[in-house]
């Protein structure tokens, strides 16, 4: 951290000890997880608004450099603004403000207030970019517009969420309807999107919509790419009566750590149950057909359970290659 910052945080911290404890001396040991706590405070808070101001730049470039000059609109609440812009002389700068402000204080009560003020100054900071910044216009070409627009839109919206804001506010009225109506927020997002699309094709064309269904889904695989990570992890649990040597495989040979937890066989007749280790590990999707080959080599009949794993901090992953 920088020396500046970091001096900062030890006289708060300091001062905020002082005030506590009025007439006695701060010690070091009472300083010092203090300092940490601010540290991490500080240098998470600048990664998530280096995020946010990359996504918000991506985001204005696929606006104005490729979606405006074109009429295309797109899906949420940027596809909502778009489209009043298309039929009112409003700016779009404003109609982005105007549109999300009421997903904003929605997002307040859902989710929380640092939630709701991270996301109101992102979206403010995209309509200041869009009225201010005279981004180029990159092309006419239809099929590249939906395509590159939703995809620049897409990583400013992936990237903002990275940052743990939203500049498209639809999402936090699907999280509040999929709690109320039982629904996945998938589903609310799609049927938002098919009356968006729908009132699309009526004001300006169906051609038009239908480019803004390409586009809507180049931004929402955009999404998923930037939020989920550009690798794919995968954590296995397996079970099987050769649990040591199955271990023993997985750190000398794989080179991968391993959680062991103890537990219990639930078939057999009546009353019968017996004691178990039960090994879970994390690896990449790339690494899966290995890991069942050294599977199979030990135990052709363990138990293997494979689910996909969004993100991960920490451990040994990133850290011992496996072998060729």
């Amino acid at each position: 951290m920088n020396p500046f910052i970091a001096k900062i945080i030890i006289d708060v911290a300091r001062k905020q000890l002082e005030k506590k404890q009025v007439n006695r001396p701060v010690t070091k040991k009472q300083l010092d997880p203090l300092v940490r706590k601010y540290e991490v405070e500080v240098s998470h808070a600048i990664k998530e608004y280096i995020f946010i101001a990359i996504g918000v730049l991506s985001a204005g470039f696929g606006l104005k450099g490729f979606l405006l000059p074109n009429s295309f609109i797109d899906g949420g609440a940027t596809g909502i603004s778009l489209l009043l812009e298309n039929v009112t002389s409003l700016n779009l700068g404003v109609l982005l403000i105007i549109v999300n402000l009421p997903f904003i204080l929605l997002a307040s009560k859902t989710i929380g207030n640092k939630f709701a003020i991270k996301s109101i100054i992102a979206i403010a900071c995209l309509a200041i970019v869009v009225h201010f910044i005279n981004y180029p216009t990159i092309t006419e070409d239809k099929l590249l517009i939906a395509v590159f627009g939703g995809f620049f839109l897409g990583l400013g919206i992936g990237m903002s969420m990275r940052g743990g804001s939203v500049i498209d506010g639809t999402e936090v009225l699907a999280i509040y309807l999929g709690r109320k109506l039982s629904l996945t927020i998938g589903d609310v997002l799609l049927l938002i999107n098919i009356l968006i699309f729908s009132v699309g094709a009526y004001v300006l064309s169906i051609e038009t919509a239908l480019y803004a269904i390409l586009t809507y889904m180049a931004a929402a695989k955009t999404v998923d790419f930037v939020v989920d990570g550009v690798e794919e992890y995968v954590g296995v649990t397996i079970i099987s009566n050769e649990h040591e040597a199955l271990r023993l495989m997985l750190i000398k040979k794989l080179r991968r750590a391993c959680t062991i937890y103890a537990g219990k066989g639930g078939f057999g007749t009546s009353g019968e149950s017996y004691d178990k280790d039960i090994i879970y590990t994390v690896v990449t999707r790339l690494e899966l057909a290995k890991l069942q080959t050294e599977i199979d080599k030990i135990d052709r009949n363990a138990f293997v359970i494979m689910g996909v794993v969004k993100d991960l901090k920490g451990g040994m992953i990133k850290k011992k290659p496996m072998k060729k």
